[in-house]
C-alpha cells in the first residue's frame, strides 16, 4: 500500500503519518517527489486494522499496489529514478557506457583499456576483481590487488568503477575502492547478499538470472530497495534457452517491460547476451533503440590471449570506438543523447 500524501503536507504531518504506520510494526519508505510526496507502506498492512489513514491531516487517499515488489514498482514511483556515480547520472537523458575487460589481469593491461574507452566516450572502466566462474580451476580473479589496478586505471583516466562483488563479507572490502557493485547473474538471488549491498547505500547493477523471469529480477531488486537503498539499475544479459548458436538469448522485450512495470534504469549487456563479438554492436543499437538508459560492454586490447577465456565476446578497441560514433547518429533519432 501507498499513502499520497497532499501537495501542501507539511513535513510535520508527514512524519505523524510515518510514525503511526510504524507504530504496529511495518516499515516506511519515502518517495519525495517534486509534486507529491508517498509512504509506502511495507510489510502485512492488515496490521493498520481500523487505523483511518485516510483521515489523517495531510493525507489526499491510500492506495494498493498490486505487484509484489512494491518499492520497484511504477506505482511508488512514477518518474524514472536517476542514480549518481562518480559524478554521472544514470537513468536520464544521456546514455550511459560501460566498458572493460571480463577480469583485471595486470595494471598495465587495465590502465590501458581504461584510456582506450575514455577516448571513445565511456564514463565507467569494468573488471572482475572477483569472478564467479562455473569451474572451481579456472582464473578466479586476483582479489584486492585486481581492485587496486582498478583504482589506478581511475586515477589515470577518471573513470568511475564497476566491478562485482560476490558475497556479503566482501561488500566492505569491494565498497572502498568501487563506485558502483555489479552483482552478477548467478548472484540474482543471494538474498543475504542483495542484503547487505542495499545496507551500503552504494549504487548496484543488478543483472538477470539467466533463468529468471521479470517478476523474479525485480522481486531481487526490491530486497536492495527495502534495506534503504534506492540506488538500484537493472542490466539485461541474455537469459538461458533452447539456442545454442548464441551463449545466451538475449531478451531485449524485457527492456520497454521494465520501462512500463518500474521506474529503475536499465541496461543491456549484449557482451553476455550474445556470445559472439560480431553480434555485440547490432544487439547495443537494437537495446538503445528499446529504450535502455546504458550499455554494459566487454572491451579487450588482446582478447585472444585473455585469461577467463571470455575474449570471443570482447570488443577490440577499433569496434568499440566505431559502435560509440555510430550511437551518436542512432541516440539523436530517439532523443536522447550520448
Amino acid at each position: 500500500m501507498v499513502i499520497v500524501m497532499k501537495r501542501d503536507a507539511t513535513q510535520e504531518q508527514i512524519d505523524r503519518v510515518v510514525k503511526r504506520v510504524e507504530s504496529v510494526g511495518l516499515k516506511t519508505q519515502l518517495n519525495l517527489g517534486e509534486e507529491l510526496t508517498v509512504v509506502a507502506v511495507i510489510g502485512d498492512k492488515t496490521r493498520l486494522g481500523d487505523i483511518p489513514i485516510e483521515s489523517m491531516v495531510g493525507v489526499e487517499r491510500t492506495m494498493p499496489i498490486s505487484a509484489p515488489y512494491k518499492l520497484a514498482s511504477r506505482q511508488f514511483h512514477e518518474e524514472p529514478t536517476i542514480v549518481e556515480a562518480n559524478g554521472t547520472k544514470i537513468g536520464g537523458k544521456k546514455i550511459i557506457v560501460m566498458a572493460g575487460p571480463c577480469a583485471v589481469e595486470n595494471t598495465e593491461q587495465i590502465v590501458h583499456i581504461a584510456k582506450v574507452i575514455a577516448k571513445s566516450g565511456a564514463t565507467f572502466i569494468r573488471g572482475g576483481a572477483f569472478k564467479p566462474r562455473t569451474g572451481p580451476y579456472s582464473f578466479q580473479g586476483y582479489g584486492e590487488p585486481a581492485l587496486k589496478m582498478l583504482a589506478e586505471a581511475k586515477k589515470e583516466t577518471g573513470l568511475g568503477i564497476i566491478t562485482e562483488v560476490m558475497t556479503p563479507h566482501e561488500v566492505d572490502l569491494v565498497a572502498e575502492y568501487t563506485d558502483i557493485f555489479q552483482l552478477g547473474t548467478r548472484n540474482m538471488q543471494n538474498f543475504y547478499l542483495l542484503r547487505e549491498v542495499g545496507k551500503s547505500g552504494k549504487p548496484v547493477v543488478l543483472k538477470r538470472g539467466f533463468s529468471s523471469t521479470i517478476e523474479e529480477w525485480l522481486l531481487a531488486a526490491e530486497y536492495i530497495l527495502a534495506e534503504g537503498n534506492p540506488n538500484v539499475i537493472l542490466c539485461e544479459r541474455g537469459i538461458r534457452t533452447f539456442e545454442t548458436h548464441t551463449r545466451n538469448t538475449l531478451d531485449l522485450n524485457a527492456v520497454p517491460a521494465i520501462k512500463e512495470l518500474s521506474h529503475l534504469p536499465i541496461f543491456v549487456d549484449p557482451s553476455h547476451g550474445t556470445g559472439i563479438r560480431s553480434l555485440v554492436a547490432p544487439m547495443s543499437k537494437a537495446g538503445i533503440a528499446a529504450g535502455a538508459d546504458g550499455l554494459l560492454l566487454e572491451v579487450h586490447h588482446d582478447p585472444d590471449n585473455s585469461m577467463t577465456g571470455d575474449g570471443i565476446q570482447s570488443l577490440f578497441p577499433d569496434q568499440f570506438d566505431q559502435l560509440m560514433q555510430d550511437l551518436e547518429s542512432l541516440v539523436g533519432a530517439i532523443g536522447r543523447e550520448i
